[in-house]
């Protein structure tokens, strides 16, 4: 038995000295250098310079407020889209569900600065497709791109676009392995599809749902594309800079690997609390 188990950690070991020089150090290393202040040569040890900085950063806090504001709005309207499609996507009276799903998952594979470039045009002030649907419902333009307001609802709309889907085939994963006999049971009782709904497929999606969020939970603490490439590096104004454009606007634009690196592990723990909460709340109560 211990050779065979040694026989194992042998073929394990080109992997565990990949994931330790690629993952486990660059975390370690990168823990440590938040403890140092790295704008002056050669780096020294300063415990408390940029944690004490980051309590009292204006930047930091603005990010920290965007963040949570797209978690707090952005990820429930999200889930709830995203389980009204699966519900859609799994009902029998749909024609080519196959094409949909694809049509729905299909974002998710858009490259990203493609994807932002459209939505830029979409959205543009003069010529956007978006403001001429306004004008022609009787409804003034909107500045997408340089109100704080606007802005904000963009990159919430944007993300919103391109995860829904993802999340709805997640969704849809689950209820069809709900049996089909539960609601069989259900209908000859005569309960109707909305009771259902509300008392047999939403209890029963409880650990997907919880999955969904846990998902959307983190890509939201680092989410960077749609401020960096859709508001143009967070604007206007830092309106729409989010933890994850704060930590790489510290890291490199300005070189303040130390600052960079105390600010990644805040969004790491912020990521790690919200997900522990949201755990606790939504456990099984035995």
């Amino acid at each position: 038995m211990r050779n065979r188990n040694a026989t194992a950690y042998r073929f394990l070991a080109p992997y565990l000295l990949i994931f330790s020089v690629f993952w486990v150090w660059p975390i370690i290393s990168s823990f440590m250098i938040s403890f140092q202040a790295t704008r002056t040569v050669p780096w020294r040890f300063a415990p408390g310079f940029n944690w004490g900085r980051l309590i009292g950063d204006p930047a930091f806090f603005n990010a920290l407020k965007n963040t949570l504001l797209i978690l707090v709005i952005q990820v429930p309207v999200m889930i709830a889209l995203a389980m009204v499609m699966a519900v859609l996507l799994n009902s029998p009276l749909l024609k080519a569900r196959g094409l949909y799903r694809f049509a729905f998952f299909a974002p998710v594979v858009v490259g990203e600065v493609a994807y932002s470039a459209v939505f830029r045009l979409m959205f543009s002030l003069d010529f956007g497709i978006v403001n001429k649907l306004l004008n022609s419902i009787g409804l003034p333009k909107i500045d997408w791109f340089s109100n704080v307001t606007p802005a904000m609802a963009l990159i919430m709309i944007a993300v919103t676009w391109r995860w829904a889907g993802y999340n709805a085939i997640i969704l849809l994963a689950g209820m069809q392995s709900i049996p089909e006999d539960v609601y069989e049971a259900a209908t000859l009782d005569r309960v109707s599809k909305l009771k259902q709904f509300f008392h047999i497929t939403l209890p029963l999606l409880k650990p997907v749902i919880v999955f969904c969020l846990v998902l959307s939970i983190i890509g939201t603490m680092q989410l960077f594309t749609e401020p960096f490439l859709i508001t143009e590096r967070g604007g206007p104004g830092g309106g729409t800079e989010t933890l994850g454009l704060l930590l790489y606007r510290q890291g490199f634009r300005s070189l303040n690997f130390g600052y960079a690196s105390a600010v990644a592990y805040t969004m790491a723990a912020l990521a790690i609390a919200i997900t522990l909460v949201q755990l606790w709340l939504t456990r099984e109560k035995q």
